[in-house]
């Protein structure tokens, strides 16, 4: 299962499974660098000589299908649903494979959701792209690992409402009690040992890393 689909990730995929092992697809919101790799992938499944593929199954704000058709700009074809069968995301809890993934409503200009994956008696909350709001802490209450997304380096007068610094990001792991935090969604025109100089300083008890490409986490055994 995929939690976005942004460009570029289609090719780091292929390091760790096989071009056609995805079971299923999360798409937080439809900001290119969230779901764009979605077109290249509908090519993938639909002009393989080993196809036809059974369609994946794409949990995505409702207006998915016609922005990504539009994306992949081909007007002669029936539209991406060939490839997968978009199911529109709203807040609450289903159950995908043996995860019982939940979503939630961030804070950010377009339709946007955070995602917790439990499974085991362990679980993952990945914000997604947001600004402060209450429900990312209700999202995250006692995760296990809080991958958090950290655009801004702490300044006055940041814009409010779409993304978060490294220090709001360590404050809301603080007020969820998260067990781990991974801070995400750096961008290359912000200083990432900044953020995570800004994200330390609040005194978060578990330890705290930068996201960086091909990093795996063991959640270990749930608790008897």
């Amino acid at each position: 299962m995929l939690l976005d689909f942004g460009n570029g990730s289609l090719g780091t995929l292929q390091r760790h499974i096989g071009l056609y092992d995805v079971d299923a697809i999360c798409l937080s919101h439809l900001h290119g660098d969230h779901c764009l790799d979605l077109c290249a992938y509908h090519v993938v499944r639909t002009y393989s000589p080993q196809g036809p593929f059974p369609r994946v199954p794409v949990y995505a704000p409702a207006d998915a299908p016609g922005r990504l058709a539009a994306a992949y700009g081909m007007p002669d074809e029936p539209g991406l649903e060939t490839a997968f069968n978009f199911i529109a995301l709203s807040p609450g809890t289903v159950d995908i494979g043996p995860f019982e993934v939940t979503s939630a409503l961030m804070n950010h200009p377009v339709e946007a959701y955070g995602f917790r994956v439990a499974h085991g008696g362990r679980s993952m909350t990945y914000s997604g792209d947001t600004g402060e709001t209450p429900e990312l802490i209700r999202l995250a209450k006692d995760t296990d690992l809080f991958l958090c997304e950290a655009s801004f380096q702490d300044q006055p007068n940041l814009p409010p409402d779409i993304h978060l610094s490294g220090r709001q990001a360590a404050e809301a792991a603080v007020r969820a009690g998260a067990g781990s935090l991974v801070l995400t969604h750096l961008v290359p025109w912000f200083d990432s040992s900044r953020i995570y100089e800004d994200a330390i300083r609040v005194g978060f008890d578990g330890p705290v890393t930068l996201a960086r490409t091909g990093a795996a986490y063991d959640l270990g055994a749930a608790p008897a």
